[in-house]
Formats: C-alpha cells, sequence, structure tokens
C-alpha cells in the first residue's frame, strides 16, 4: 500500500534536511580529529561503539554515558554458585555475514577465544527447530529432502513455492510489512505458520506490522535488484561489505559454527569490552547517568545529566528511539517524530529448571505463530545446544520461555501490573501443554524486558 507505515525494527529514516543536521556527523566529517566523542547507552551497541571509537586515532576521548547501574543492556546472564548459567536475554551469537565476524575478532582481541562454546550447524540444536502448530510439535524442513516433500504443518512441498516464486512480478512499492511480502512471493501459508513464527522468536513483533525492508534487507534488495527471492539466493544481490576474519573467525567458518555462547554466558562479552574500555585510559564510564537533554552550539554539544554537564564535538547514540527523542533539542523536531513512531515491545522471559531429562525431542526450541497462542511466542530447549551451561551435578534440563512481545497488553494486561507469579504459572502450563512435562522445575526466574520511552 502507498504511504502505508510499518513498524522498522531499528531506526533507518533518512537524515533530516534543515536545522536538524546538527545532529548528524556531517559537521565534523572532515575534520582531522573527532576530539572528544560522547556515547549514549551502554548496552553492547554502545559498548561496541565505543570499544572501535577508543582504537581510532581520530579520537581523543570517549565519554560512555548509561542511565542504569549497569553496562551490557540486554545482554543479562544469571551465573549460579553451582556454576549454572541462565540467559535472560539473547542466548546464542551468530558467526555469518561481516557483523558475524566483526563480532568474533572482537572476541579475539578481547582474550575471550578459550571461552567460546560453539554449535556447528551438524548439531542436533541447529538441525531440528520446530513449530508448534494445531496442537502438536512440526519439525521444520530442512535440507534438499525437506524442501521435495509435504511436510505438516505444511500442505505442499517447499520447493513448490520456491519455483514458483520466480514467476511473481515484483513490487514497486518502497516498502511493506513482512507479511505482506511473504504472502505474496511465497504464499500465504509460509507467511502465516513460518514467517509470523519466526518474526515473533527474532523480534517478539507482529510479521503484519514489521518492515520487510528494515527488518530483512536481503529480502527486499534480492526482489528489487534480480526480481526475485530465489534468484537473489542463487545469483547474489550485489557486493557487501567484507571483514577480514581472524584466527577465531576462521575457525569459525572451517568449523561451520551456526552460533557460539561464552562459558560465563553472553553477558561475558560487555563486561569484557567494559573492562577494556576501563583499562584504555582513553575513556570515561558513567553510570547511573541518565541523559536530561541534549544541546547544540557553534562549540558542540552539551549532554545535561542530573548532576553535571558533559560537552562533546560529537554524539553517538544507541539508545532506545523514544528515549532518544525525549532529549534532542528542538531544532530536531522532524527526527524526533520519526524516532517516536517507532514501537517497542514488552517481553516476558522466564527461565525454568527442571530435574533429569525431560524433553520429548532434541533441538533447538519451537516457536508459535499468532494463530495458535497470541500469548507465548516459543519455549527454548537451552540444555541442548549449551550442555556446558547446565549444573555439573546431577542431570538438568534448562528451557527459557519466551511470552507477551506485541500481544503483551492485550493477553497479560498492564506490563507495571502483571505479576511474576502469573507469568510463571502460564509459562508452567505451557511446558506442560506443548512437550508433555508434567513435573514441576525445580528452579525459575521470571524476567519482564521493557523498552524505557525516557532515558
Amino acid at each position: 500500500m502507498r504511504g502505508a507505515r510499518y513498524i522498522a525494527c531499528e531506526p533507518h529514516a533518512r537524515r533530516p534536511a534543515g536545522p536538524d543536521r546538527g545532529f548528524s556527523s556531517q559537521r565534523y566529517a572532515h575534520s582531522p580529529s573527532m576530539r572528544t566523542v560522547a556515547v549514549l547507552g551502554g548496552g553492547v551497541g554502545g559498548l561496541a561503539a565505543s570499544y572501535y571509537l577508543c582504537r581510532s586515532p581520530q579520537v581523543t576521548k570517549v565519554i560512555l554515558i548509561e542511565s542504569s547501574s549497569r553496562f551490557g543492556g540486554w545482554l543479562r546472564s544469571t551465573r549460579r554458585p553451582d556454576s549454572a548459567v541462565f540467559e535472560q536475554g539473547p542466548r546464542g551469537i551468530r558467526p555469518a555475514g561481516a557483523v558475524g565476524q566483526n563480532t568474533l575478532n572482537m572476541v579475539d582481541d578481547l582474550g575471550l577465544g578459550r571461552e567460546v562454546l560453539p554449535v556447528p550447524y551438524s548439531h542436533v540444536a541447529s538441525k531440528n527447530r520446530f513449530l508448534y502448530v494445531n496442537g502438536r510439535l512440526n519439525r521444520m524442513p530442512s535440507g534438499l529432502r525437506g524442501l521435495l516433500r509435504t511436510i505438516p504443518p505444511f500442505s505442499r512441498p517447499l520447493l513448490y513455492s520456491l519455483a514458483s516464486e520466480v514467476l511473481v512480478k515484483k513490487s514497486r512499492e518502497d516498502d511493506e510489512s513482512v507479511h505482506s511480502f511473504v504472502s505474496r512471493r511465497l504464499g500465504q501459508e509460509l507467511a502465516d505458520l513460518a514467517v509470523d513464527s519466526l518474526c515473533r522468536g527474532v523480534f517478539a513483533g507482529d510479521c503484519r506490522k514489521l518492515s520487510v525492508r528494515s527488518c530483512f534487507p536481503p529480502l527486499f534488495k534480492a526482489e528489487q535488484q534480480k526480481g526475485s527471492l530465489t534468484l537473489g539466493m542463487l545469483l547474489g544481490s550485489g557486493p557487501s561489505h567484507t571483514v577480514t576474519p581472524g584466527s577465531l573467525a576462521k575457525r569459525a567458518k572451517k568449523e561451520a559454527w551456526a552460533q557460539w555462547s561464552l562459558r560465563g554466558g553472553v553477558e561475558t562479552l560487555p563486561e569484557s569490552i567494559a573492562e577494556y574500555l576501563q583499562r584504555s585510559g582513553k575513556v570515561e564510564l558513567q553510570k547511573d547517568a541518565p541523559v536530561k537533554s541534549i544541546s547544540h552550539s557553534e562549540l558542540g554539544w552539551k549532554i545535561q545529566l542530573e548532576d553535571g554537564v558533559v560537552s562533546a564535538d560529537h554524539i553517538i547514540s544507541a539508545l532506545p528511539s523514544k528515549a532518544l527523542a525525549c532529549v534532542l533539542p528542538p531544532s530536531c523536531q522532524s527526527l524526533t517524530q520519526l524516532l517516536q513512531d517507532i514501537h517497542a515491545v514488552t517481553v516476558a522471559v522466564v527461565n525454568l529448571e527442571y530435574d533429569g531429562s525431560i524433553l520429548p525431542v532434541q533441538g533447538f526450541g519451537h516457536l508459535l505463530p499468532s494463530s495458535e497462542d497470541k500469548g507465548l511466542l516459543g519455549v527454548v530447549y537451552d540444555s541442548v545446544p549449551f550442555p556446558e551451561h547446565n549444573r555439573p551435578d546431577g542431570e538438568t534440563t534448562r528451557l527459557t520461555v519466551m511470552m507477551g512481545g506485541a500481544w503483551f497488553q492485550e493477553e497479560f494486561g498492564d506490563p507495571e501490573s502483571v505479576s511474576s507469579e502469573g507469568l510463571l504459572r502460564q509459562a508452567c502450563e505451557a511446558v506442560s501443554c506443548q512437550l508433555g512435562v508434567k513435573a514441576s522445575p525445580i528452579w525459575s526466574l521470571v524476567s519482564l524486558h521493557r523498552v524505557p520511552h525516557s532515558v
């Protein structure tokens, strides 16, 4: 639909013209030195930006400003005294592409190579992924045989959809929803079941509202440049950014890693970056420092904190879009409006530990389309890809139940008043119903992830 607006998974707005240009890098693009750079937000994005900035000879000082009492953002690992590790956020990192190689190069540089826990494509967690549809677990098709056969919950072989996709005309629209894009090119069944579930698992979002251009740029690019997803996969969609792989990235390619984690959990990565920045002598780390406002003059930027002012020549923001919108100067009104239009969702993450081996299947986990259960996004079988995170004394099974997302308010009510006990009860009921686990967990942890609308 021309003129329709879809939710971007990241802000990809064009740089505004006029007064808003002061917030871009245009002013300092040709300066011999970026001098002092302030980074807003101490999640993994802000930490990584600070890491690369402090290694640049153009930058003399970096000031990393975080509003909370810890660095790391969504990367949070709970480490129990008995050595068990539970992830409250992301649990596996993909090594593929330029971003994946860059991350492995950073891990190598930080001296974390020996801490990496790789999961190759040959591992059962990589080969077996499930959809819970029509009240049963369905293994997702994989490999050539999976494409040639009709495998529930799908009514025809996936190869049929791929072959007929070549005949679909290219859209002239500059964007559309993920669901609309996949329905048009591959059929409504794939969009309703597979892609709906995928978007819930990756973004905790509604594929009918997410932008395909922002969330799946390779698919959008393949249609625009090659006229077909199938041809785009076969022929490639043009040159892409490349990174010189280090020893760890080369090892990942040689051993065909599908994903990896760290022995102490993924939070080890932001912790190590923060330690590196502290030792560098070039970075000033500020925690418990909410940003109140940002202003600009001919002398540079002023960042107003609760207990003082920070001056910088350049600002890099790694804040949630609405949080950044709250502190921008009035001259950035058009950018502020764009940022406020990017929506965020609330996700409940319930970590569960069971005594013994209780899974009826082995794999990474299962996802659910919104037609099956709006409130339950999926269940990750954590003990399968990363058994090293189990406690060493006795056999246990770790699971993570993800709930809510774009449907949180509808299914669970106001995030401010929802009870942890209620979320835990529903998570245990889902595990019992969908995996046939009748035992009660021996340990649990409920976390509620809300994106702040202010800094």
